[in-house]
C-alpha cells in the first residue's frame, strides 16, 4: 500500500521521465499489472508503450457495447500489430436489449447513473476483482477533465491501486508525433454513451 508521501515524491522524481522510464519503474514498484483501454483516441500509445516493456500485460478492454465501427475496426488493428493480450469485458446484458427497455438515458435522467452502472462500471469491477492489480496503466493526460488535472502521473485509485499515467503531461501533438515515429494508427470517430461532454469523468476513475 503506498502512501501519499510516496506517491507525491514519485511524481515530483518523474515528472519530466521518458514513459518507458516511468512504466519500468512501476514494473520495479510492482509487477502485477494490468494497462486498461477502451480503444478512444491515442489508446495505441500507452498501449505500444507498456507492451514494449512488459509483452505479455494484461489488457483489460471493457467495451460498452456501443462503439462505433471505426472503433471495432481500430480495436482489431492494434490488437493483431502490437498482439496484445487482451481480457474482454462487456456488459451482462446486450445493447440490443437495453435499448428497448431504457436506451441511452441523458446525464440528467434518473436511468443514466444505472445506465453508467451497467455498461462501464460493473464490467470494470468485475475485471479488476479477477486480476487483482497493484499497478493499473491508463492514458489518462492532464488538461483532460478538472479532475485529471489534480492527480499526477502516479496516482491512487479509490481501491489503492497505484494507477500510473505514464503520457500524463503530453499534448496531442506530442503524441502524434509519438504514433507516428512508432507506426500506430489513431482513430477519432469514437463514442462514449456515459458522456455528454469530454471533459465530464463517467465514475470509472474520479
Amino acid at each position: 500500500m503506498f502512501t501519499e508521501r510516496q506517491i507525491q515524491e514519485l511524481n515530483k522524481s518523474f515528472e519530466e521521465a521518458a514513459p518507458s522510464t516511468i512504466i519500468q519503474k512501476a514494473f520495479e514498484l510492482n509487477s502485477e499489472a494490468v494497462v486498461t483501454t477502451n480503444f478512444r483516441p491515442y489508446e495505441a500509445a500507452i498501449l505500444h508503450a507498456v507492451s514494449k516493456v512488459e509483452a505479455n500485460i494484461s489488457v483489460v478492454w471493457c467495451d460498452t457495447g456501443y462503439n462505433t465501427q471505426q472503433t471495432y475496426k481500430h480495436a482489431e488493428q492494434v490488437i493483431n500489430d502490437l498482439n496484445l493480450n487482451v481480457f474482454l469485458y462487456v456488459p451482462k446484458q446486450t445493447s440490443a436489449h437495453r435499448d428497448v427497455v431504457m436506451g441511452i438515458p441523458s446525464i440528467d435522467a434518473p436511468e443514466h447513473a444505472l445506465f453508467t452502472e451497467q455498461v462501464k462500471l460493473e464490467p470494470f469491477k468485475r475485471a479488476m476483482d479477477e486480476h487483482k492489480p497493484n499497478v493499473w496503466f491508463t492514458n489518462l493526460r492532464q488538461g483532460q477533465t478538472a479532475f485529471r488535472n489534480s492527480i499526477g502521473i502516479f496516482s491512487l485509485s479509490k481501491d489503492g491501486v497505484l494507477k500510473v499515467s505514464p503520457f500524463y503531461y503530453w499534448s496531442d501533438e506530442k503524441l502524434d508525433t509519438y504514433l507516428e515515429e512508432n507506426n500506430l494508427p489513431n482513430e477519432f470517430k469514437y463514442f462514449d454513451p456515459t458522456k455528454a461532454l469530454e471533459n465530464r469523468e463517467c465514475g470509472l476513475h474520479a
